[in-house]
């Protein structure tokens, strides 16, 4: 069957495509910018990547008429914007015009649990979104789920952060409110499960794991997950905007996601029935398990996709492709160059950097810098990197953006997401047997001319000394 993937660079179409490939299916998959979409060359001819925005109507031709099936998994509430909602609204109905044009016989779409009459912003939109998709002429099947626990989910990785650094925690009393989370993996067997299956067509369904848990109880099985002790109060003074600054400053999420957490955190979602499970044959596991699970992942350093590699986790939002080519004109730049003695450990280092392998030298300086963008509103050093060891066009390193990583031609080249006056970029090129760094900005006014100056004094011994670690 030819499937149509909407999504395919976020958190759940990562990890649902390879289940799609196994399934025998030929995969259609749509993204905004082809340059930051890495496709593994075992799925290559299974898998055609398309360029289309959804926000724009002319883009659209490109879906082929002659799908079978189509998933929505078209989500915006961390980005930029503060209508995100207006987004996903027209984002869903220009899906749905294109959609009544082709052959597909079934849409699937993975919202969140809407069974509260006080809905925050984000649950609502995604309800928009789901009636916008039933008026289709296609048959729609909805999964709705609540609190997606797997290695890299934005959930999974705000417990792991407010668990492991705070030993003492005065939180909020919507610390109090029941959830009923579900495992990554179980997500993704109701969803290919779903597929093409007419006992799910014009329905929707709750999804969710056999637990109805606090988030506070939620936090205290990670804490007994990882044998840590850990104490949590719960005070009635905490405002939605504090709450959100508290998960901004504390956890590597960006304050746009805080800000739509903490609103639907004081909304129980708690599904209403268990039908789909005999119906699909699925036994959800445990909130333990699902623990465990993504645990061993992230252990093992074997985790596939991380919310922080999509692009509104941070403050790029264009085609990537017009970032690539590092200007000249007008900007300051840093450039330095050292004979490699062994090229595979220089590239083995250079594909490490950043995350828990630090920057090879002035360490503090550089969590210096992540902290001060945070105070600004910048997204920090917090997200670190999805693997230790590999890294492709699009993922989050830092407060780094990936825009080239060709390790055979050993050039890596990173864009800065951090609060600037200008744009920087940093680049590591070996040619033959020398390695290339260069660290290139491109100032905005006179505080971009200001600013470059006052950091230059640094650079003399992070940047030299971080040439000669990737050195020996």
């Amino acid at each position: 069957m030819k499937i149509l993937l909407t999504g395919a660079t976020g958190y759940i179409g990562k990890r649902l495509l390879p289940i799609l490939v196994a399934q025998g299916h030929d995969i259609i998959c749509c993204v905004r910018d082809k340059n930051r979409f890495y496709v593994p060359e075992i799925f290559e001819q299974k898998v055609q990547v398309i360029e289309v925005d959804f926000l724009d109507k002319n883009t659209l031709s490109s879906i082929p008429l002659d799908i079978d099936a189509a998933f929505y998994l078209i989500h915006s509430m961390s980005g930029p914007d503060t209508n995100y909602d207006e987004l996903e609204s027209t984002s869903a109905s220009n899906f749905t015009q294109r959609i009544n044009q082709t052959l597909a016989q079934q849409i699937l779409y993975l919202s969140g649990i809407v069974n509260d009459k006080s809905l925050s912003k984000h649950l609502a939109s995604r309800k928009n979104v789901e009636n916008i998709l039933a008026k289709s002429t296609v048959p729609l099947t909805t999964l709705r789920a609540g609190i997606i626990v797997g290695s890299g989910s934005a959930s999974f990785e705000i417990i792991r952060d407010l668990v492991n650094k705070i030993p003492v925690m005065i939180t909020p009393k919507w610390l109090n409110t029941k959830c009923q989370p579900i495992a990554i993996n179980d997500v993704l067997e109701f969803l290919s499960k779903s597929l093409l299956n007419p006992v799910t067509y014009n329905q929707s369904f709750d999804i969710g794991g056999p637990d109805i848990l606090t988030y506070k109880e939620m936090l205290l099985a990670f804490a007994d997950a990882q044998k840590l002790k850990r104490y949590i109060f719960t005070i009635p003074v905490m405002t939605p905007k504090l709450s959100s600054y508290w998960l901004y400053f504390v956890t590597s999420t960006s304050y746009k996601l805080a800000t739509a957490l903490v609103s639907s955190m004081k909304v129980e979602v708690i599904c209403k029935d268990h039908r789909i499970n005999e119906l699909l044959n699925v036994k959800p596991m445990t909130y333990k398990e699902a623990l465990s699970r993504a645990l061993l992942k992230v252990g093992e350093n074997n985790v596939v996709s991380s919310w922080k590699d999509s692009l509104v986790s941070g403050r790029f939002s264009t085609n990537m492709s017009e970032y690539l080519k590092v200007p000249k004109k007008g900007c300051y730049i840093d450039r330095r160059k050292k004979e490699i003695e062994d090229r595979d450990f220089t590239i083995n280092k250079i594909w490490s950097i950043g995350g828990e392998s630090g920057w090879y030298y002035g360490d503090w300086l550089w969590s210096l810098r992540g902290f001060i963008d945070k105070l600004f509103g910048g997204v920090g050093s917090r997200r670190g990197r999805t693997n230790r060891n590999d890294i492709h066009s699009g993922d989050a390193l830092d407060f780094w953006r990936v825009l080239y990583a060709n390790k055979q031609e050993g050039k890596l080249i990173l864009y800065a997401e951090m609060k600037l006056p200008g744009e920087a970029w940093l680049e590591f090129k070996i040619i033959h047997n020398t390695l290339y760094q260069a660290a290139t900005f491109k100032p905005k006014g006179i505080l971009g001319k200001l600013y470059w100056y006052s950091v230059l004094p640094f650079h003399g011994f992070i940047f030299n000394g971080m040439l000669n670690k990737l050195i020996k």
